[in-house]
């Protein structure tokens, strides 16, 4: 039975809630933890998300990397305006990679987008944050940090906060709290003209349970949600002071230039160094399973001395194959007889059989490299059983957890350092490993951090790609002109269940999806399949809206209404 990504999320969210319910409904509170481990002095978090201080300092962690999509910002602002705070007076922190900040709003979210039956959205509900933890997951990617964490997490953690900090204002001053109001970081009562800061109340407010269910606000309460707010992270980035994982500068560091196997999927066999090692400045060559590193210190030396280095890598059989080839593939595997369902509605066969027009297109996608502008890179420094990291990523949580394994250590044992990513859009996701375990491997050579980064050339060529996708398409006319049938197939793998799938209100669908494996490794690339898909798609409408003899606008209305 093939198991695809839908069942495999479904099922690890059914049988993670069975047995993590106990585990939630006695779980440590997590601002305590978050009391107890990150606050200093003065300082309170009144939930997870949201610390104050006694200064009537607000400063708001985001479990999400900032990529250039402004989310630092955009998050900060669902919860500052929930709170009610004062935004001149507001800090946004990167949240430490720690299970503290797991993301199990991911979970939630996606699994009811992904089918999940809405009797179960309780329990995976419940679950999410274990599984997060266990899993490792701080992932920003899917287009879901403002619809997930930011309605889920930001929002409730800004009006939990504030309904505490009323509460508590309230039983000062020995009034209902419903006689009490909020704005800029302060509690008022009106009717007697007391007011609180946000900082007076903060400690007191912290020893008390966050509610779950707290009241959020309506749109036309918003007072930062909506509005023009100049994003935080760009300052630094025009003043030339932003962070970025390949500005990592640690003491005593070493560069590593690596080669890796022109084919994918094959091994290294032998490695004639040369007379590499003689010259200035490189310390040492490395030769790993897949590829073959010099270390150097400077990254210059290192690239240049890797060009000396004769490696020869297995032969598998793929050395010839090429796009051309590929594409011949697909085109077979298009033309048999062998396919998965991906939608089917009514009786398309017969639409066909009956149609008094029939029209046909064919469409193609290469692979697409991610080509962010930010070169891949990753520090490690291995020393005395502890590990400090630097790298650009989109789930720094994961990629910890992920070094501290190959190192052989504890995931405690190790420290991630955050920075802004320079480009993201899938490459810096979990399983896209190849420069993170290099890196480490590498590492685990020296007692002095080690630098990997790979050139434009091998990133370009080391990449995990956007799938190449081949798909046919046909409609039915009936003798009035309206379609009655749409069939199309495609080439797989589908990584985005739907993508495929059209909003227009035709009778009978077939949509079909052929096996499209190569040896070459694919992942996410900004909106996953959708990017193919939707261009198949409208590209065939317009197609059929030109044959219907109609203006493809009107076209694609009248398809929407029905």
């Amino acid at each position: 039975m093939k198991i695809n990504r839908r069942r495999f999320l479904l099922s690890s969210a059914l049988v993670g809630g069975g047995v993590l319910i106990g585990y939630s409904a006695t779980r440590p509170s997590r601002h305590r933890r978050a009391n107890t481990e990150l606050a200093g002095s003065g300082e309170s978090f009144v939930t997870s998300l949201l610390k104050i201080e006694a200064d009537n300092t607000v400063t708001i962690y985001v479990p999400h990397s900032e990529m250039g999509q402004g989310v630092h910002t955009s998050l900060s602002m669902m919860a500052a305006d929930e709170l009610d705070a004062d935004w001149e007076r507001v800090n946004i922190e990167q949240a430490p990679a720690i299970d503290l900040f797991a993301n199990g709003d991911l979970i939630t979210g996606f699994s009811g987008e992904l089918g999940a039956p809405s009797f179960l959205a309780p329990l995976i509900s419940v679950s999410a944050v274990k599984i997060a933890e266990l899993a490792n997951l701080q992932t920003t990617g899917g287009s879901s940090s403002v619809r997930f964490t930011g309605e889920h997490s930001m929002r409730y953690a800004g009006a939990a906060a504030r309904e505490l900090l009323v509460q508590c204002a309230a039983n000062r001053w020995a009034v209902p709290a419903a006689e009490c109001t909020t704005a800029l970081s302060h509690v008022q009562h009106n009717a007697s003209g007391r007011s609180l800061s946000y900082g007076e109340l903060a400690a007191e407010a912290a020893m008390l349970e966050p509610s779950s269910e707290p009241t959020l606000k309506t749109r036309d309460e918003y007072n930062i949600m909506g509005k023009a707010i100049s994003r935080n992270d760009i300052p630094a980035k025009v003043d030339g002071s932003a962070p970025y994982g390949i500005d990592a500068q640690p003491d005593d560091m070493l560069y590593a230039a690596i080669r890796f196997a022109p084919v994918f999927g094959t091994k290294l066999v032998s490695v004639d160094a040369g007379d590499v090692l003689n010259r200035r400045g490189i310390k040492k060559v490395v030769q790993l399973e897949d590829s073959v590193a010099v270390v150097a210190d400077s990254y210059w030396r290192a690239k240049e001395a890797l060009k000396s280095v004769n490696a020869v890598f297995e032969e598998l059989g793929n050395e010839n194959i090429s796009s051309a080839t590929i594409y011949e593939q697909f085109d077979a595997s298009l033309a048999g007889d062998e396919s998965d369902k991906d939608r089917e509605i009514g009786d398309t066969q017969a639409a066909f059989d009956s149609a008094a027009d029939v029209i046909e297109a064919s469409y193609r996608v290469p692979y697409l490299a991610h080509a962010a502008m930010e070169p891949m890179n990753c520090t490690v420094h291995l020393k005395d059983g502890r590990a400090n990291i630097w790298t650009s990523t989109q789930d720094a949580l994961g990629i910890k957890s992920r070094i501290a394994s190959i190192l052989g250590i504890a995931a405690e044992d190790a420290t991630f350092h955050h920075s802004y990513v320079g480009g993201g859009f899938g490459r810096r996701l979990p399983f896209t490993w190849n420069v993170i375990d290099h890196a480490a491997l590498i590492a685990k050579e020296f007692d002095v951090p080690v630098k990997t980064v790979l050139s434009r050339e091998d990133d370009m060529q080391q990449d995990y790609y956007r799938p190449a996708v081949a798909s046919n398409f046909k409609a039915a006319f009936d003798s009035s002109g309206l379609v009655r049938g749409w069939q199309n197939r495609f080439t797989g793998p589908v990584q985005t269940p739907g993508a495929a799938h059209i909003p227009y209100a035709i009778d009978n669908q077939s949509i079909r999806v052929v096996d499209g494996t190569t040896h070459i490794p694919i992942a996410a690339w900004r909106s996953v399949d959708h990017s193919q898909q939707t261009f198949f798609t409208e590209s065939f409408i317009d197609e059929v809206a030109h044959r219907a003899g109609k203006n493809p606008y009107q076209f694609r209305l009248d398809l929407l209404s029905g």
